[in-house]
């Protein structure tokens, strides 16, 4: 006999808000759906891109800028692993089963597959947090982005509202901290531009 876990319902908390986002969705144009569906999918994939752009951008920094940006995957990839753990510990059902009936762009994930935190949430978050420390420059197209990221996860109806704000406060409690912390490394980048991973932190230029 299959013995299904306790899961919370995180519906009274704002499933009215979730509703009313919900109901937006299917009454927008099928451009905008598609595009929000798009990047709730994919748009994780940016800040891959940002964070490789930050090493790139750090070749011709100081080494705690550089120690700062080698880092920042491996903050982010924490920063999910905590989240993972979040949804674990407090198993809070997807609001396509606490609510059902209730419109949605993207298919409900399967039971067990727990909603809060939103982990596409936290990885923004962490990923903008720590770019934010490392290079403003990237950072400002990291935050928005973040930001539409967490929106497009309800929008297109697999997390409340709650879910995406305390994945991004998980986000930015972890990685901001950490990456600042992270320019410890510096010597360790110093000795290792003189040595034959140079052209791979320090630019020529």
């Amino acid at each position: 006999m299959t013995v299904t876990p306790l899961a919370f319902d995180g519906s009274g908390i704002d499933g009215g808000l979730y509703t009313a986002v919900t109901r937006a969705a299917r009454e927008a144009p099928w451009l905008l759906n598609d595009t929000a569906s798009a990047w709730s999918a994919l748009g994780l994939a940016a800040f891959a891109a940002l964070m490789t752009a930050a090493w790139w951008r750090a070749r011709r920094a100081d080494a705690p800028v550089m120690a700062r940006a080698l880092a920042v995957p491996l903050i982010v990839a924490l920063a999910y692993g905590v989240s993972l753990a979040l949804k674990e510990l407090v198993r809070e059902d997807r609001p396509c089963r606490s609510l059902p009936g209730r419109f949605a762009l993207e298919a409900c994930p399967a039971p067990g597959d727990w909603s809060f935190p939103s982990d596409h949430a936290v990885v923004a978050f962490a990923a903008a947090a720590a770019l934010w420390v490392v290079d403003r420059v990237l950072a400002a197209g990291a935050v928005p982005a973040a930001v539409v990221m967490a929106a497009s996860r309800v929008w297109v109806g697999v997390h409340y509202p709650h879910d995406v704000a305390a994945g991004a406060l998980v986000g930015v409690a972890l990685a901001a901290p950490l990456t600042v912390s992270a320019a410890r490394g510096a010597p360790w980048v110093a000795r290792a531009r003189r040595g034959p991973l140079r052209a791979l932190l320090l630019s020529s230029a």
